[in-house]
C-alpha cells in the first residue's frame, strides 16, 4: 500500500523540487498551500491539495489527516518556530510516522544569525516529537543566483555583500533529491539522523563569475559591495527588514569563513557526487542571457 506523504511549503523553490523528484514515485501526494489561487497548477499534476497556513494551527488538522510522512518546511521569519510547532502538533494529533524537516546550514544555540537560533528551537523540537525524524540543513542555494539573472544578462555583473567568502554552494536539485531518498526509504534507516548538505567544492563568487563566463561566453563579473549597498537595494525590492537582517547576518557570517566547508553526505545519500556550478549554469544558461542575444 502506498504511502501518503505531505509536503508543506509546496510552491516554494526547494518543495517545488521535491514534488518534481517524486512524481514518478510509488507514493500519494499530498500539497499544502496557504491560498487556493496556488492550488490548481499542483492538481492539474494529480497532487491532491489542501489549502492551509502553518501560521494558523487550526487550518492544518485535515491536511495532515490520513498522512504517513510529512515533508515540513517554515519560511523563515521570526515566528519560525511557532509555524514548525504547529505543524509537529498537527502531525502528532494525526498520527503521522515520520517527519522530514528542511533546516538551515549551521543552525545551532549559538549561531552567528537569527536564522539559525531559531531553526535550532525548531530542530530540537522535531528530535522529541515522539515519531520518526530526519533533519536537512542545506547550505546556500546555488539557485540564489538565479535572483541576479537580470543583472547578468543587462550588465554583466552582479553584486552581492559577500566580499571573498568562499561558500560550499548546494543546487537545490541536491537537497529535494536527499529529500527524497529520505521520504522513499523505510522509516527507520535515516531515523534520529541530521545530514549537511553542500555541493562538491567550496566557491567565491570570483569563481562563481568565471564559470559563469565560461558558460555564456561573455564576461561576468562579481562586484563586492558593502552591507549598507546590499541592504539599501533589498529594501527598495521591498524585501521585508527583518529578512534584510537575516541575509546580511548570513552575508557577515559567510565573510568571516563560516560556510567554507563540504561534506560527503550527498553522496552518501544518493550514491553519486552533487551537481556542481558548472552543472547549474549549463542548466540554467538561459535565464542568464538577455533578450538581445536571443
Amino acid at each position: 500500500m502506498s504511502r501518503t506523504v505531505l509536503i508543506t511549503g509546496a510552491t516554494g523553490t526547494v518543495s517545488t523540487a521535491l514534488l518534481k523528484a517524486l512524481t514518478d514515485a510509488d507514493v500519494d501526494l499530498r500539497a499544502l498551500v496557504r491560498e487556493e489561487s496556488k492550488a490548481n497548477g499542483l492538481r492539474q499534476q494529480g497532487i491532491e491539495v489542501f489549502v492551509g497556513d502553518l501560521d494558523d494551527a487550526r487550518s492544518l488538522p485535515q491536511a495532515f489527516e490520513g498522512v504517513q510522512d510529512a515533508w515540513v518546511l517554515t519560511p523563515n521569519g521570526p515566528r519560525a518556530p511557532e509555524h514548525n510547532m504547529n505543524a509537529v502538533w498537527a502531525a502528532r494529533q494525526a498520527g503521522v510516522e515520520r517527519i522530514v524537516r528542511l533546516s538551515v546550514v549551521g543552525a545551532a544555540h549559538d549561531a552567528p544569525n537569527r536564522s539559525g537560533r531559531l531553526h535550532a528551537l525548531s530542530d530540537r523540537e522535531t528530535e522529541r516529537c515522539g515519531m520518526r525524524w530526519t533533519i536537512l540543513r542545506p547550505h546556500w542555494f546555488i539557485q540564489n543566483l538565479l535572483n541576479e539573472a537580470g543583472d547578468i544578462a543587462a550588465t554583466g555583473t552582479f553584486s552581492l555583500n559577500m566580499a571573498s567568502a568562499r561558500i560550499g554552494m548546494i543546487d537545490v536539485r541536491d537537497i529535494a533529491e536527499c529529500a527524497a531518498r529520505v521520504l522513499l526509504d523505510d522509516p527507520d534507516r535515516h531515523h534520529g539522523q541530521t545530514y549537511t548538505l553542500t555541493g562538491p567544492r567550496s566557491l567565491t563568487f570570483d569563481e562563481v563569475a568565471a564559470e559563469l563566463s565560461l558558460a555564456l561566453d561573455r564576461s561576468v563579473t562579481y562586484l563586492p559591495v558593502s552591507d549598507d549597498a546590499k541592504r539599501k537595494t533589498l529594501l527598495g525590492y521591498g524585501v521585508p527588514k527583518w529578512t534584510v537582517d537575516m541575509l546580511e547576518e548570513y552575508a557577515q557570517a559567510y565573510v568571516s569563513g563560516w560556510g567554507d566547508f563540504t561534506t560527503g553526505t550527498v553522496a552518501d545519500i544518493l550514491g553519486r557526487p552533487p551537481r556542481d556550478i558548472v552543472d547549474f549554469v549549463r542548466d540554467h544558461a538561459a535565464a542568464f542571457t538577455s533578450t538581445d542575444d536571443n
